[in-house]
């Protein structure tokens, strides 16, 4: 399977390319800066995400956006950049995973309300919450896409060991046995590409849980 990863130097886009390049799959990287720390066998496209066109992707059959932006003038990037990709992917064979966030996972069975509007949800990841949530509205309007969300758990452990194993849920948010509600993000690109091979979730989102 030929796999690309839009923003592969970047923590979970890094171990995207690893997971995926493990299990012998072709693997580009798309990074906006040349990077030589890629394995030799991944191929690199230096190219911006909003300069990317269908014919930089048509030659994939999965696309996985890792695109991150932190500050609060960069944080609507999220919806703009998730837009160009499913407007050049708009009706086209190719699969396109996003790396998600948790604040829009429900808290309760009748989905009515989101992590990010509980009393405890921190103020300070709201605006990030509320871009990344607002960036899946839209992307749920794109029927002729053949999208994928992967929102992580609410603990989402950037350097959390890799266990080999995960639960995997739907839109409510998943907890441990021990009523835990985490993830690394070596186990989440376990679920992110078993999902490029199995294509459980296609125009849905799904989470997934690991224990420790």
């Amino acid at each position: 399977m030929k796999i690309a990863v839009i923003g592969a130097s970047g923590k979970s886009g890094s171990l995207l390319v690893t997971e995926a390049l493990s299990r012998g799959h072709d693997v580009t990287a798309i990074v906006r800066k040349s990077n030589s720390n890629f394995d030799p066998k991944v191929n690199v496209l230096v190219k911006d995400l909003f300069q990317l066109s269908y014919d930089d992707l048509k030659p994939f059959d999965v696309i996985i956006d890792a695109f991150a932006a932190w500050t609060p003038e960069t944080l609507p990037l999220h919806q703009t950049s998730l837009k160009h990709l499913t407007d050049i992917l708009s009706n086209k064979p190719n699969r396109l995973l996003v790396v998600g966030g948790a604040g829009s996972l429900y808290v309760n069975p009748e989905h009515s309300i989101r992590l990010v509007d509980s009393p405890d949800f921190p103020e300070e990841f709201k605006p990030l919450a509320n871009n990344m949530a607002k960036a899946l509205d839209a992307l749920r309007q794109c029927n002729d896409v053949q999208w994928t969300y992967l929102s992580p758990s609410i603990e989402f452990i950037a350097d959390g060991k890799r266990t080999g194993k995960y639960t995997a849920g739907g839109e409510q948010v998943l907890f441990t046995s021990q009523g835990k509600s985490q993830i690394s993000y070596a186990d989440y690109a376990i679920a992110m590409i078993d999902e490029a091979e199995n294509a459980k979730h296609v125009k849905q989102r799904f989470t997934a849980v690991s224990e420790y």
